[in-house]
């Protein structure tokens, strides 16, 4: 009789790494890999960037559910993990992606094109003045 192997779990040094915000979640931005256009926010946890590491889809936690899920499986707009990066305070993480359909819940190509603030302005800010 074999004994099945204990779940792996997310690279020590990469768990080290992580700044997580108190309920132990990281932000995850998706970005169109080939477009770098950007289609959601989600949250991670540990097990769910080691989900997104080793099966090469996004699988976010639902803080409303409080489950994990993994982008496309109900929804058949899937996003298939290109590369993984950890911003320079380790405190976000940025997938990029190749989508499927729509990356907003609303059935929208992503979530951030329904509701623009600023769009073209120039504050007449140079790089200097940063």
């Amino acid at each position: 009789m074999t004994s099945t192997p204990p779940p792996r779990s997310l690279d020590p040094e990469i768990a080290a790494r992580l700044k997580r915000s108190a309920d132990g979640l990281v932000p995850a931005i998706a970005q169109q890999y080939d477009t770098g256009e950007v289609l959601m926010l989600g949250w991670m946890d540990d097990e769910a960037l080691h989900r997104t590491l080793t099966t090469g889809r996004c699988t976010y936690w639902s803080r409303s559910r409080r489950e994990y899920w993994v982008k496309g499986d109900t929804s058949g707009h899937y996003q298939w993990v290109r590369s993984v990066a950890l911003d320079c305070d380790a405190d976000t993480l940025l997938v990029k992606v190749d989508q499927v359909g729509a990356a907003c819940h609303t059935g929208a190509r992503t979530c951030f094109d329904a509701d623009v603030l600023l769009e073209g302005a120039d504050s007449g800010a140079t790089a200097s003045d940063q």
